[in-house]
């Protein structure tokens, strides 16, 4: 019997000094869109079923829509931070002045087309300038989306002053900036706000990637939808998608590893090509439907864009007076966009 217990004890003993070996983990991450847009549907949850394929079943990534864990997407940073969540999907600009910085990437004219292209800049970025900002959180992806579409109830805007006095929605600062330059009445929310707005009549459209469209019954609610002239996006929006710090360092080392080969430039783009596929199926929704699928020409494109470097300038500024050096923050994220222009991944 005492050589038994001895056993016993022997095994208990090393096993709870080793409770890594083998162990098995439930991440919950929460998102605030429609699991059928782009980003869910061939980002988000493609990384979740790739992490545990990686991780050989060990890790479960439990993936919720429309905060459906709590809270709302203007919280969300905080969600992950404080362990209310495991990790989430982040749009900064939602708490405006939070992260200043993050803003180069969303001023006006600053980035291509391209999301993929876009988001590969973004990470780059972020890992030079941002990851201070971020050291509450573990940010395993940072991407922007494709270009930025005014929708809007009624024909085409034909010229800049076509837009004067409309109450457009808006993402984010740098957005409310540019569409007030242009006359528009910019009404700050959240995208998931955007349908009932409209509904309501609360605005008369809004600035928003194809890709949400048809979750948001743009296709019903709006009847034109206007690109700009042009490889440049009019505005952009910043996310991360990100971990909760204290339960990734709570993993083993070979799980850590298994989020680590799954995160960075990897990630990122692949959320960007997300997008890029989003958007191409989401304008087709808009074409199908019957509405106007229009694109503002050359000489008022380069109006806005007269406008939009005035935002630019304003928030060199602006910046500089909170301590940053905006002007070299603006510069060196258009040399980091510039040379990842042309690398976007051919379409299917």
């Amino acid at each position: 019997m005492g050589l038994m217990k001895t056993a016993v004890l022997a095994v208990f003993t090393l096993t709870a000094a080793t409770p890594a070996f083998g162990q098995e983990v439930t991440l919950r991450f929460q998102h605030f869109v429609s699991p059928n847009t782009a980003n869910p549907k061939y980002f988000i949850e493609p990384w979740a079923e790739k992490v545990e394929a990686d991780s050989d079943g060990r890790i479960e990534v439990e993936i919720y829509p429309f905060m459906q864990l709590g809270g709302k997407p203007q919280a969300q940073y905080d969600l992950v931070r404080d362990g209310a969540i495991d990790g989430g999907w982040v749009i900064t600009g939602y708490q405006p002045g939070r992260f200043p910085e993050t803003d180069v990437l969303e001023l006006p004219f600053m980035t291509p087309k391209s999301a993929e292209e876009a988001s590969k800049a973004a990470w780059a970025f972020t890992e030079r300038y941002l990851m201070d900002d971020f050291a509450d959180v573990h940010v395993i992806a940072a991407h922007l989306h494709g270009t930025g579409i005014i929708h809007k109830k009624g024909p085409k805007p034909q010229t800049i002053e076509d837009l004067e006095g409309l109450r457009l929605r808006s993402p984010s600062r740098p957005v409310n900036l540019l569409l007030d330059k242009l006359g528009a009445v910019p009404v700050g929310m959240p995208s998931p706000a955007f349908t009932e707005a409209l509904a309501k009549g609360v605005v008369d459209g809004g600035v928003i990637p194809w890709e949400i469209g048809p979750s948001l019954k743009l296709d019903e609610l709006t009847d034109s939808h206007t690109d700009v002239a042009g490889d440049r996006s009019p505005y952009n929006l910043f996310f991360i998608w990100a971990m909760n710090k204290d339960k990734y360092d709570s993993l083993p080392e070979d799980l850590k590893k298994v989020i680590d080969d799954n995160s960075g430039m990897m990630a990122s783009a692949w959320a960007g090509r997300a997008h890029d596929r989003g958007d191409r199926e989401g304008r087709e929704v808009m074409v199908s439907a019957g509405n106007e699928i229009a694109t503002l020409d050359d000489e008022e494109t380069a109006k806005m864009r007269t406008m939009g470097d005035e935002v630019i300038a304003d928030w060199i500024a602006e910046a500089d007076k909170k301590g940053l050096d905006g002007q070299a923050l603006v510069d060196d994220a258009r040399a980091i966009i510039e040379s990842y222009e042309g690398t976007a991944t051919p379409p299917e």
